[in-house]
């Protein structure tokens, strides 16, 4: 189970990035086996709650989509609860920037440290930047939680091997 985000504006990723996950996710091995089907992957998207917290439904492509509060595309699904997001065994969120650590600067509401609080130790977190936002220090406080990689346009894939979840 895939956990993500639909990015807003400028946001790396863009609108497109729920469905580019569940083509990628959904694409056949290279040498399938002709006894095992495919299934399409399952991608929680969060519904913002009133308290700032982040309740999750399934996404079932861009006509499941609607505005929500601030101006977030929310699925129009089944609510299943803010403790779905610990099912999830790939989790992405959004960043303003994420140390070497891998302390990740949100917009200061906590709703992603909450999620990422809720998400199993074994899952792999990662966060998507643009070129520029892997900084040496984000201020961090009890409460931040840490993402195990990010993604940039230039440097791809990056997880240090100094970063802890």
């Amino acid at each position: 189970m895939i956990a993500a985000y639909v990015p807003l504006g400028p946001e790396p990723g863009g609108p497109e990035l729920p469905e580019a996950l569940r083509s990628v996710y959904a694409a056949p091995a290279p040498l399938p086996d002709p006894f095992h089907s495919v299934p399409s992957p399952v991608i929680l998207l969060p519904v913002l709650l009133p308290d700032g917290d982040l309740d999750w439904a399934l996404y079932e492509g861009p006509s499941s989509l609607q505005p929500g509060a601030r101006g977030l595309l929310e699925p129009i699904g089944r609510r299943l609860g803010v403790a779905a997001v610990s099912e999830a065994s790939f989790v992405v969120v959004p960043a303003l920037a994420v140390d070497r650590r891998g302390v990740r600067m949100g917009r200061g509401g906590g709703s992603y440290d909450r999620a990422l609080a809720r998400v199993a130790p074994t899952a792999f977190t990662v966060a998507l930047l643009h070129d520029g936002e892997r900084v040496d220090t984000v201020p961090a406080e009890l409460h931040d939680r840490r993402v195990g990689a990010t993604i940039t346009p230039t440097e791809g894939l990056s997880a240090p091997p100094d970063w802890t979840k």
